[in-house]
């Protein structure tokens, strides 16, 4: 079991991976960090083969213009290759890609090779290990800042589906959202209206003044009395105001181990005793690859263990506007106590 690897084996491993790296790139000396707008631009290419730049901004929310820049840039470098096309240049993934999809790709054949295995599960399973340590060392596909999270919204980020999330949708239809409620990281504030259009009073906080500007347009053209600012859901308490509900959709995965301890102090100061929180975020049934960090169950359960009742973590399927399968995710309701 890959989870059973001791620290020697461990290592062992990661020298082997930096030998497969050295002569896949042997000009670069160390392996280095992609920045989040040429990960998504990359991850767009691979669910798009030869799409176009535009088409690309669209989806990215990035502007063509930077699309282009960052296109070039890692073309230049292997990872993306541009065609003529009869309407443009197209794009595709390039030589040195190192992507796992449906079909063994050159990371599955160096892996297999790097553990003397022909088993396609035990490549997957550590994939997951290296995914995880990813995580654990602060890298990964997540947008970190307002700046990047604005770029975004010049178009329409992948998250961003013009209606709530359905499996929270579900909750507001059963009566579980009521009172005071606030959408933490609510982007343009589906979730924020939906609570408004019920009767509730609402409030959304997120920390890219772009989506914040949409969700004020929105509630202006339905009419809806939901507030909305900008605001660091790192920083709850500065918001010295208490909430029956707090609803978040796609916001916990995002924060590191550190950030997420904060996120949940944070929480603990707007939610007074009785009030319950609903989330939705990436699981850890989703294969790697594009998005953020997967989130497990006993991580859920552990950065809510002091001070609070979990009342059910389940799957269902979050929804995005690059996959119409959606994506594997946990719904979790809990209650502060």
């Amino acid at each position: 079991m890959v989870g059973n690897v001791n620290g020697a084996e461990l290592y062992v491993l990661g020298r082997k991976l930096m030998a497969i790296a050295s002569d896949a790139a042997p000009e670069e000396s160390v392996l280095r960090r992609i920045p989040p707008g040429a990960r998504m631009v990359i991850e767009d290419a691979a669910r798009h083969p030869g799409t176009s730049v535009a088409d690309t901004a669209e989806r990215t929310g990035l502007l063509p213009s930077q699309v282009t820049a960052l296109v070039e840039a890692m073309a230049a470098e292997g990872f993306l290759e541009i065609q003529d096309g009869p309407d443009g240049d197209r794009v595709n993934l390039g030589r040195a890609l190192l992507f796992r999809g449906d079909t063994a790709s050159p990371i599955d054949e160096a892996l297999a090779a790097a553990l003397n295995t022909t088993d396609a599960s035990e490549v997957s399973d550590v994939a997951g290990t290296l995914e995880e340590l990813a995580r654990r060392f602060g890298t990964g596909m997540a947008l970190r800042g307002a700046a990047d999270f604005d770029a975004a919204y010049r178009g329409t980020p992948p998250w961003e589906i013009g209606r709530p999330q359905p499996a929270l949708a579900e909750l507001a239809e059963a009566g579980a959202i009521r009172g005071r409620v606030l959408d933490v990281g609510c982007g343009t504030g589906e979730h924020a209206l939906l609570a408004a259009s019920l009767g509730l009073p609402a409030v959304g906080v997120d920390s890219s003044p772009a989506a914040i500007e949409i969700a004020r347009r929105k509630a202006a053209e339905r009419n809806l009395a939901a507030r909305f600012t900008v605001h660091d859901a790192l920083d709850l308490g500065a918001l010295a105001e208490q909430f029956d509900t707090v609803i978040d959709s796609a916001l916990f995965h995002v924060f590191s181990d550190d950030d997420r301890l904060r996120y949940v102090a944070g929480l603990r100061q707007v939610l007074p005793a009785g009030g319950r929180y609903f989330m939705i975020c990436f699981s850890d049934r989703q294969p790697p690859g594009f998005g953020p960090r997967r989130v497990r169950r006993d991580e859920i359960e552990a950065a809510f263990a002091d001070g609070w009742r979990i009342d059910e973590i389940e799957p269902v399927t979050m929804d995005v506007t690059i996959d119409p399968a959606g994506v594997r995710a946990w719904r979790a309701a809990i209650t502060r106590v």
